[in-house]
């Protein structure tokens, strides 16, 4: 789709959905919605929703793919068809590879895979809605469904997206601000242990509204990782209850 630099999303100070240039959506999480998982969550951030699974730890076959010295982590990244207006092929295709990997890549620095020789931890996302920064959606979701599974983690990892649009920079776009906008950022990090994992730009930006933006995501990733850390401790309270 062709961005229209020139469409006007920003008046008065608001965006088209209200927000403020600053103001995350409506962010939504659960743990446990798949019974069948070893581990599980639901995250949404306004109408983009992500369901991520794991499965495992479990042996890893056919045996050449084993690591006698560590696990491995695998990731499958899949917009289901009816998650965007405009329904999208099913199964899987270049874009679902590429953010599969970049998923991985984003959360292994978390993971202590060198508790599970010869093994994998395989981790599904369903995006059942699609209205822009998905893949910082499916990062959150995942790493709770890793917390859940009680897979070892260094720490959890919180995610979001920054960017620009006329001439201003924003916080969580959504799907028309991430198809309009002169530049934006995926960013997902370690809270805990202020390592970032993630950092991915599309567009142009000065250094100074980089690291302006990079400010931004670090401080919202920090808001993110209390609500991860606050749906897993509703969920272990539920159960002692």
């Amino acid at each position: 789709m062709a961005k229209d630099l020139n469409k006007e999303l920003i008046i008065d100070g608001l965006r088209m959905d209200g927000r403020l240039t600053d103001q995350l959506r409506d962010v939504k999480m659960e743990i446990g919605t798949v019974s069948s998982a070893s581990g599980s969550a639901y995250v949404s951030f306004g109408h983009t929703t992500a369901i991520a699974s794991v499965q495992g730890p479990r042996s890893l076959f056919p045996k050449f793919l084993q690591n006698s010295q560590t696990g491995i982590l695998r990731v499958r990244y899949n917009m289901l068809p009816f998650s965007v207006s405009d329904r999208k092929s099913p199964g899987p295709d270049r874009r679902s590879t590429e953010l599969s990997k970049v998923i991985r890549k984003s959360l292994e620095p978390a993971v202590i895979l060198d508790d599970f020789p010869k093994a994998t931890i395989d981790g599904f996302i369903e995006m059942i809605e699609a209205d822009g920064s998905t893949r910082v959606t499916g990062i959150n979701a995942l790493s709770l469904a890793l917390a859940h599974a009680g897979i070892p983690m260094k720490d959890l990892v919180a995610a979001c997206s920054v960017g620009k649009i006329n001439n201003t920079l924003i916080l969580d776009l959504n799907g028309l601000e991430d198809n309009n906008s002169e530049s934006d950022v995926a960013v997902a990090m370690m809270p805990n242990k202020n390592l970032i994992t993630l950092l991915q730009m599309d567009g142009m930006l000065t250094k100074e509204e980089f690291m302006k933006l990079l400010n931004t995501a670090k401080d919202a990733c920090g808001k993110i990782y209390e609500m991860q850390k606050m749906a897993l401790l509703e969920k272990y309270k539920g159960e002692e209850q």
